[in-house]
């Protein structure tokens, strides 16, 4: 699987939706964002990875 969205991107994402105050739950994110999801875990070991980086 290639990722289709830069890790900057990604994170970017995941700051967005945080700011929005949007849930950053793994199992609804998959319903409503599943590519972001998908690039997450292309950079991440997993998402609560990918959701700990946007916070350093």
């Amino acid at each position: 699987m290639d990722a289709d969205m830069s890790v900057v991107d990604v994170l970017e994402e995941i700051r967005r939706l945080r700011r929005s105050g949007s849930t950053l739950n793994k199992k609804k994110l998959k319903q409503s964002h599943p590519q972001l999801l998908r690039n997450a875990l292309y950079y991440f070991p997993s998402w609560e990875h990918a959701v700990q980086s946007t916070e350093a």
